[in-house]
């Protein structure tokens, strides 16, 4: 099996003259469903934008298996180079392994996830913006805030340790290779990693639909952690109450509330405009 560092240098092409690999075909596996990790602590991962960014990934364990149509495989071989775990299979075998509904273009990669990185590590640099989700627990809503994250250019995603939905499967997808781009931390207890961060030199900023300040006038130029609250309850109190500021998204157009995810992209590029902003 090739390393992680090979996979990674392959991601650039197949060397001049090198094998074309042709892997194996094999028949479809009826009635297997994933919904959750399996014992040797492996899941399912689907769609091509994130099992490209998985493979493409140093830092991400060498996948468990590589199921594909014969089109994506040669796609996959042609970017990665041989791929030992690459099992070549037909569409309806490639959903057959994954939940109902999954919309997987022909690929999907069982792999161990990304570790999480040390909340200390993650903001050993104090610059720019970093994320924080408060019991942000749906899957599709946390997979469009990292992709977000990634777009916009946020340090990392910190996630709360029990109250937060595993990297892979929906999220996975919704994320769009995401996962793999950006590192991410999981924390026990949020407001002791806000303490951390505040003495890491960085500033808490809450989004909060009921503050008396825009989110514009809440932030500013220095290194800042943005917390989010969910869609229900918002920040929970203590979670706030080590915020240095809270802030709204002024809505003129008169509408209440904005999803989760609609609001970690205003509110991320927002601040990560601020945040990034040259000194005066």
């Amino acid at each position: 099996m090739s390393s992680s560092h090979e996979r990674n240098d392959r991601k650039r092409g197949r060397p001049e003259g090198a094998k074309r690999f042709t892997p194996s075909r094999i028949p479809a596996a009826k009635g297997q469903h994933a919904h959750g990790p399996d014992k040797d602590g492996a899941d399912w991962i689907w769609g091509w934008h994130t099992v490209v960014a998985a493979l493409a990934n140093p830092e991400r364990p060498a996948p468990k298996r590589v199921i594909a149509t014969a089109e994506r495989a040669a796609l996959l071989t042609e970017r990665f180079g041989q791929l030992p775990t690459l099992e070549i299979v037909e569409a309806g075998a490639v959903r057959e392994r994954l939940p109902a509904g999954a919309v997987h273009q022909g690929v999907a990669v069982k792999t161990p996830p990304v570790a999480p990185t040390p909340i200390d590590e993650l903001g050993a640099l104090a610059s720019g913006v970093l994320l924080m989700l408060d019991q942000v627990t749906d899957p599709q809503n946390v997979g469009a805030i990292f992709r977000s994250a990634a777009a916009l250019g946020a340090r990392g995603v910190i996630l709360q340790d029990r109250h937060a939905p595993m990297l892979s499967g929906a999220l996975a997808k919704a994320a769009a290779g995401a996962i793999d781009v950006i590192p991410h931390a999981r924390v026990v207890n949020l407001s002791r990693a806000l303490e951390q961060l505040t003495e890491l030199g960085w500033r808490a900023v809450g989004l909060d639909g009921e503050a008396k300040l825009a989110l514009a006038e809440a932030l500013d130029r220095s290194p800042t952690v943005l917390v989010l609250g969910s869609e229900g309850e918002g920040l929970r109190r203590l979670v706030a109450e080590h915020c240095e500021s809270l802030g709204r998204i002024p809505m003129p157009g008169g509408f209440e509330s904005l999803n989760v995810s609609a609001a970690a992209a205003i509110a991320l590029y927002e601040a990560c405009k601020t945040a990034g902003a040259p000194a005066a």
